[in-house]
């Protein structure tokens, strides 16, 4: 469900050292298979444009992409997969996308672990696990006890987000978590092959 390798790139055009089709294309040939357009603050026909041409190249790479977003969005460009922001209606999107769509949410909790139905999310991202560059100050870290507990509270699958490196992703994958998602660490990256190459090979 969450794919293999358990790797998601989200983009962030803002912190982006390259436009985000060349960052991705990256990614994916470097054998990431998952990633998210996250550019809530476009107008929507910005968003579809950015998903349509993101769409051709996960689809060369039999990789999947998919929208941090509108599940309006998502539906008209075609994108069979969602991320909610933190106490989002899950059961809207699952409405509208259908039940074989992926849908993820964001949480920050035990609390909110605990209450994640698994019939409308399929997933959770989990963070901040550590200080992250990308977002400052936004939160406590949650660090590798936080994010175990958060795991142990759920019924779903955790991604885990923020401030992890290749260094750091063999302790989050050991508290449980099934996968990891970075933002910043590859939009920044002069060589984001090399930064995807090394939490690939960190993974496995």
């Amino acid at each position: 469900m969450i794919g293999d390798p358990p790797l998601l790139v989200v983009t962030d055009r803002r912190q982006a050292a390259r436009p985000l089709a060349e960052i991705i294309e990256a990614a994916f040939a470097t054998g990431c298979r998952w990633a998210s357009l996250r550019e809530k603050d476009l107008p929507a026909a910005e968003q579809f444009a950015l998903l349509r041409g993101l769409l051709r190249i996960a689809r060369r790479w039999d990789a999947r992409l998919t929208l941090h977003g509108d599940a309006a969005i998502a539906a008209e460009a075609g994108i069979n997969g969602l991320h909610l922001g933190a106490g989002a209606d899950a059961a809207r999107a699952r409405a509208m996308l259908g039940a074989s769509a992926l849908i993820g949410i964001s949480i920050h909790s035990v609390a909110e672990a605990d209450v994640l139905d698994p019939a409308l999310v399929d997933y959770a991202i989990a963070g901040p696990a550590f200080e992250s560059a990308s977002k400052p100050g936004y939160g406590p870290a949650l660090g590798v006890e936080g994010l175990r507990a958060i795991v142990a509270a759920t019924r779903v699958p955790v991604v885990a987000i923020g401030g992890i490196d290749a260094a750091r992703a063999g302790a989050v994958m050991a508290a449980g978590a099934a996968g990891i998602a970075v933002m910043g660490l590859v939009m920044r990256a002069p060589d984001p092959a090399g930064e995807v190459r090394a939490l690939l090979a960190a993974l496995a």
